[in-house]
């Protein structure tokens, strides 16, 4: 069970997973060592999937953001793996999302620019058979992302 202290040390470790263990411990008023045994438990339960680093997609020449919403076809499920696995190999492919609604799939793309995101759609996307047609809304700018779970 995730309790207050871990709430804390996790939107601690949101925010900048390069912490120390003794700056972390300190920030919550623990010892060292009960903060490292709390950490670990999360990691091993599974509440903490990975750390990482937040890169800007700007700083590095992504300047083309879209959401993408993907109709199927058909609903073959030897189709549906193919388009999965495509879509996870894709490095424009930043999150893909299986919904409820009139799309099957929702896409996050990142890329360099217009021309890029059209030989993302002509190359890759149009030619995966499980793919009926997409929908394209542009990013025009980004109001809130990789905000802490602090639920």
């Amino acid at each position: 069970m995730i309790d207050d202290r871990d709430r804390q040390i996790l939107t601690l470790l949101q925010q900048d997973c390069r912490i120390s263990n003794a700056e972390l411990a300190e920030a919550v008023g623990m010892s060292a060592s009960a903060l490292w045994r709390r950490v670990r438990a999360l990691e091993e339960t599974g509440v903490i999937d990975r750390y990482g680093a937040v890169v800007n997609p700007e700083a590095m020449g992504l300047g083309f953001e879209a959401i993408v919403h993907v109709h199927l076809t058909r609903h073959d499920p030897e189709k549906i793996i193919e388009f999965i696995r495509a879509v996870e190999t894709s490095a424009a492919v930043q999150e893909c999302y299986a919904t409820t609604g009139q799309a099957d799939y929702h896409l996050r793309v990142l890329t360099r620019d217009l021309a890029a995101y059209n030989r993302f759609l002509d190359e890759f996307l149009f030619r995966l058979p499980a793919v009926s047609s997409a929908q394209t809304n542009v990013v025009l700018r980004t109001i809130k992302r990789d905000r802490p779970i602090t639920a």
